[in-house]
């Protein structure tokens, strides 16, 4: 078990933790973009990490990430949606058919994008509500011509942004809010580089609660700086999470978020250190920056075309950064974690089990759950296995 597993404050902290801070950020980012809305900008909901909050920021407008981690919402959405369909689509729904989440309700467009099946048709019942702009995903991301669609995509989307908030995103727009979400990105990055550290000197579960909802919001950066702060003083005084010789995870796969920890919980209370995730709610959406040089609008339209998203095929740009990460982070076991009805992911898994075991030499599990807390027992067996495995 981790000393500091579930984010607990620990013994050389004199100051309350950025930790603390993470776990109830809910409530500030409410009040935050109330006061937003109040004072006249506008607030934008997205949902995955194709939208570029570069140009909604360049817009003079908030950008919130909507994304579904509640088990709460499902059985709501499940009166609309299939049953047998992604938990983190049935979340998403569900609080739009509740009314349960302020930041949605407060939200003045809606931004998705067509990552999978599931989303794209969820969002054409959720647009009979709300106002929606949805990106054009093109799948073949080594073919130039299809960045080139993505581009045309994103500039449609500058233009529904200026049409709805009645603004110009001028160039200098442009400039100035790239500057600003690449140095959260670097904050970012900063902290999920933290798991290079060997023996660990923070949880893959500390890691996971840093993430949060609304960008551009300095209460966050600075807790950020807080955290790398805090990392930084149990490096000096020796402090660890973890033995030396925990077994060392890099989970790959589906995103996580706040309330959806299960698997990293079960990784670290069977003796191992999640040491980085590679998916979008880990490294994958941070590990570049956009570009500061040139046509401002290309370069977020490439940063984001560069992400390696399972819907892209093929999608070698995942195995290449698996391959740098279980390097950087000495990955002693690969995790694949699925969410039930995610088919790109669970398709792919077969093509990353192979890659994982004969080219980077890795024990590998893949993982296929959803977020109810019924198969944890389950799991953790499963999971022990794997960890004794890869000693």
């Amino acid at each position: 078990m981790l000393e500091a597993s579930k984010g607990g404050v620990t013994p050389e902290q004199t100051v309350p933790s950025p930790l603390d801070y993470f776990k109830s950020a809910i409530s500030d980012e409410i009040r935050y973009v109330s006061e937003q809305k109040q004072a006249g900008h506008g607030i934008v909901g997205f949902y995955c990490e194709f939208t570029p909050r570069d140009l909604i920021l360049a817009a003079g407008a908030t950008p919130i990430c909507l994304c579904g981690t509640s088990q709460n919402t499902i059985t709501h959405a499940e009166t609309v949606l299939p049953s047998n369909l992604c938990p983190l689509i049935k979340s998403s729904y569900g609080y739009a058919l509740t009314g349960g989440c302020p930041l949605l309700n407060d939200s003045d467009l809606l931004v998705a994008e067509t990552t999978c099946d599931g989303k794209k048709k969820m969002y054409e019942v959720l647009s009979r509500d709300k106002n929606m702009h949805v990106l054009e995903l093109t799948q073949k991301s080594d073919k130039e011509r299809a960045f080139r669609h993505w581009l045309a995509e994103v500039e449609e989307l500058k233009q529904k942004l200026e049409q709805t908030f009645q603004t110009d995103i001028t160039e200098a727009k442009l400039r100035t809010a790239i500057k600003a979400m690449n140095e959260e990105r670097r904050l970012i990055l900063a902290i999920q580089e933290l798991g290079q550290h060997k023996p660990a000197i923070v949880s893959g579960y500390e890691i996971a609660q840093t993430r949060y909802r609304v960008a551009g919001f300095s209460k966050h950066l600075e807790q950020m700086k807080h955290f790398l702060a805090m990392a930084n003083q149990r490096l000096e005084q020796g402090h660890q999470v973890a033995p030396a010789n925990a077994p060392r995870v890099l989970l790959t796969g589906c995103p996580t978020g706040h309330g959806t920890e299960k698997l990293i919980e079960i990784i670290e209370e069977c003796g191992g250190v999640v040491v980085v995730q590679e998916a979008c709610s880990g490294i994958k959406g941070v590990y570049e920056e956009v570009s500061e040089q040139g046509d401002p609008l290309e370069a977020i339209a490439r940063k984001h075309f560069n992400i390696p998203c399972s819907c892209m095929t093929p999608n070698e740009g995942r195995k290449e950064l698996l391959r740098k990460l279980a390097k950087d982070y000495q990955a002693d076991a690969v995790i694949d974690l699925v969410w039930q009805a995610c088919h790109t992911y669970n398709v792919e898994s077969v093509l990353i089990n192979e890659f994982v075991r004969k080219e980077l030499g890795l024990a590998y599990l893949k993982v296929e759950t959803d977020y109810s807390s019924s198969d944890r027992e389950q799991l953790k067996v499963r999971v022990q296995t794997l960890l004794e495995l890869a000693q």
